[in-house]
């Protein structure tokens, strides 16, 4: 299952929720963050994408594209876990089990309609697309940078330079979803 959308909405809430309710009927689940695909920062520096960090160049396509190949096939299936503290992936932290039935991969670009990224519906066996407004989209934003102390301008500032442009450009481009939940952007 794929559950995608802007950032912001909720995916990992709703995620969370998916499995919680799938362990109370005695299914077994694992979530997949396409987070750990985050290229270094080292990295994004040196192709001045860094101020960019989360828009759907600054992740290692190929290699969360072979994840999903794995998904599909793969009994046990180790993956890098990105971690927000640290600001860097860690290799081999979350791991996908041969007992888990349900697998829900969130991300903001799975149903991103560019190329690449267009080519990893074929693995979805369900997808869901999260919805909200902008002005809620913006809101909550800025409200992360805010909770890191950042002060209201720069947080502002922050949240338009990047996440609201990754917001639009996740609403703006997306390819058909099973299910479509939440508010109109």
């Amino acid at each position: 299952m794929a559950l995608a959308g802007p950032p912001g909405v909720g995916k990992s809430t709703v995620a969370e929720a998916v499995l919680a309710a799938l362990m109370r009927q005695g299914i077994a689940g694992a979530l997949v963050p396409m987070d750990g695909y985050h290229l270094d920062n080292a990295i994004l520096k040196e192709r001045d994408l860094l101020p960019r960090k989360g828009a759907p160049e600054t992740f290692d396509l190929a290699g969360f594209a072979t994840l999903t190949e794995r998904l599909t096939r793969d009994d046990e299936v180790f993956y890098p876990v990105f971690d927000r503290t640290l600001d860097y992936a860690i290799a081999g932290r979350g791991r996908v089990a041969p007992e888990d039935r349900v697998i829900v991969v969130e991300g903001n670009y799975l149903l991103l309609d560019e190329p690449g990224w267009r080519a990893l519906a074929r693995h979805w066996d369900l997808s869901v697309y999260l919805s909200a407004p902008m002005a809620t989209l913006t809101s909550r934003l800025t409200q992360r940078w805010l909770d890191d102390g950042l002060s209201t301008a720069d947080a502002t500032a922050r949240a338009e330079a990047n996440d609201v442009r990754n917001a639009r450009r996740v609403a703006g481009a997306r390819l058909p979803a099973d299910l479509v939940l939440g508010a109109a952007t």
